[in-house]
């Protein structure tokens, strides 16, 4: 009955045992936050300022990570633009930026000719309006992704039978800069990381019965990662809303009111 008590506790405790680590830390960059899209104000002027995204390029040269087989995809998404393209058109509900199609941008110029074509034929006099074209362009790229930074676990057994709870941490960061189209000049420079936790819990039970010429094992668990798209799109998301911050702290843009910068 005793034995029957401890075995029970040990998979009653297996189900919350917590990590004698903690994974929050001070880093040499900025890290992004659990909540975004801060509702900024409008700019002082009322208009939104016209940016151009060329791409936003991985530049880890990192693939998955596996311990059996080799695997050639990438360990960070290849479409990152995409995610900052929606990060500028969310800030302050789109009233900030205006974005100008430029990954698309010999799509764009396809289709602008074929319109013209059209015309003439039809002997259409109506004239095209010219491409719309940006003041700043926008661009940077994932310049790290480290993986194992930090790993452990915890765990202990009493009679064969015991939980073990084992951790991983990475780490993907991002660049971003604001160039200005009329100098060339880089105005703006911001670096945010974020970081990816990854969490197994498991209980083993190992027994010997029949004078110990018969064993038995088993092992039931589960395993959570945080994704990696996810990761991304939250350190982009904050290096627009950290470029917002320096813009307006170096005067490059003003706030329509004043805005108290969140701790």
């Amino acid at each position: 009955m005793k034995k029957l008590s401890v075995i029970l506790l040990s998979l009653i405790l297996s189900g919350c045992v917590a990590l004698p680590f903690e994974f929050q830390e001070k880093l040499p960059e900025k890290v992004a936050p659990t909540k975004f899209k801060i509702p900024f104000p409008e700019p002082e002027s009322g208009q939104p300022i016209v940016v151009a995204v060329y791409s936003f390029l991985d530049r880890t040269g990192q693939k998955k990570d596996s311990p059996t087989v080799a695997k050639f995809s990438s360990a960070v998404t290849q479409g990152a633009e995409t995610l900052l393209l929606k990060a500028l058109a969310d800030v302050g509900d789109g009233k900030w930026f205006r974005i100008v199609e430029r990954v698309g941008l010999d799509n764009l110029l396809k289709e602008r000719q074929l319109i013209r074509s059209a015309r003439e034929e039809a002997k259409d006099n109506n004239i095209l309006r010219p491409i719309l074209y940006a003041g700043m362009i926008i661009e940077g790229s994932i310049v790290s992704y480290d993986t194992n930074k930090r790993t452990g676990g915890f765990g202990w057994r009493y009679l064969g039978i015991g939980p073990l709870t084992q951790y991983q941490e990475d780490i993907v960061t991002v660049s971003l800069r604001a160039v200005n189209v009329q100098t060339g000049e880089v105005i703006l420079t911001v670096n945010t990381q974020k970081t990816l936790l990854s969490v197994a819990t498991s209980v083993a039970t190992f027994k010997f019965f029949n004078q110990g010429t018969r064993s038995f094992e088993n092992e039931i668990g589960s395993t959570s990662t945080e994704p990696t798209i996810y990761a991304v799109k939250a350190a982009i998301d904050f290096a627009v809303e950290e470029m917002v911050y320096q813009g307006e702290e170096k005067g490059l843009w003003k706030f329509k009111q004043p805005f108290k910068r969140p701790e």
